[in-house]
């Protein structure tokens, strides 16, 4: 899929900041970015000194300027692009992820109607108004909002609607991560993961190594708050990669490496552990 810069800046210019994105995530930091090593941008809740002119740290780089979108800078991005992404809490909107029918029904039941967009498995419900993103504050239902990116999939249908309090109260409170002991960072060493664990897979071991390391970043980027729910959601979708191999594709090494970065950055092992299970099985 190439994506259109056309698009791209008609979204900017009405107030998304946008950014792009591959196989459903956004592209790697660059390396002096990597494990943030630059201190994060200073949009970031531990507000840094990055200025990298590349789209580095995720949703922290959406950007309405124009002049970015289109600058050298960016150019190799787009090009590999095979989506947009757009930072929700940026535009002031909050979008609830229903990812599945069940979901649906539910928030058809439960919920205030407004704009609503089709999705691959479900759809994007989406208010006025900005909170607290968390995932799966019930089963298949994601909140981005502030600090996150959400993909963007078309107009939708509906009438934009405020933010009822009914989403607001589904953010379950997310344990702070503690401070790592003095010396302990994420590790970075190669990851365990090797074809002789994965006889099974349907996938090169490049594809896998890559979208572990991003993951790994982006648990590790997530040093103050909420490194858990990266850890989650990085499992479910490094396992949902995986739903259609014949099996086995060494989950169970993959997970390890997760585990690992959630508690390099503070997160007890055993919550760290619970949430990577919870994100596999999601799958």
């Amino acid at each position: 899929m190439t994506v259109s810069l056309r698009l791209v800046l008609d979204l900017a210019g009405c107030g998304l900041p946008v950014l792009p994105l591959r196989d459903k995530f956004p592209l790697a930091n660059c390396p002096p970015c990597q494990g943030n090593a630059c201190g994060g941008r200073p949009v970031m809740k531990a507000a840094g000194p990055c200025a990298c002119p590349l789209p580095c740290h995720a949703w922290a780089a959406a950007t309405t300027d124009p002049a970015v979108l289109t600058g050298p800078a960016w150019a190799r991005a787009w090009r590999e692009a095979t989506a947009i992404a757009y930072h929700p809490g940026g535009a002031g909107a909050t979008v609830l992820d229903l990812d599945s029918p069940e979901a649906v029904a539910w928030a058809r039941e439960s919920l205030p109607a407004t704009l609503t967009v089709p999705s691959t498995r479900g759809e994007h419900w989406i208010y006025l108004g900005v909170m607290r993103s968390a995932n799966s504050v019930r089963p298949d239902v994601d909140i981005k909002s502030h600090a996150a990116y959400a993909r963007w999939l078309g107009p939708g249908t509906g009438t934009i609607t405020p933010l009822p309090d009914s989403v607001r109260a589904l953010a379950r409170k997310e344990e702070t991560t503690p401070a790592p002991p003095a010396g302990r960072v994420a590790s970075s060493s190669p990851t365990a993961w090797a074809r002789s664990v994965n006889s099974g897979c349907r996938h090169t071991d490049r594809y896998v190594r890559t979208g572990l390391q991003r993951g790994l970043a982006k648990i590790a980027d997530h040093h103050k708050s909420g490194a858990a729910s990266q850890a989650y959601g990085v499992a479910r979708f490094l396992a949902a990669q995986h739903t259609h191999c014949p099996g086995p594709c060494g989950l169970d090494a993959l997970a390890r490496d997760l585990i690992g970065a959630a508690v390099a950055v503070g997160v007890p092992h055993d919550y760290a552990a619970r949430a990577v299970a919870n994100g596999l099985a999601a799958a």
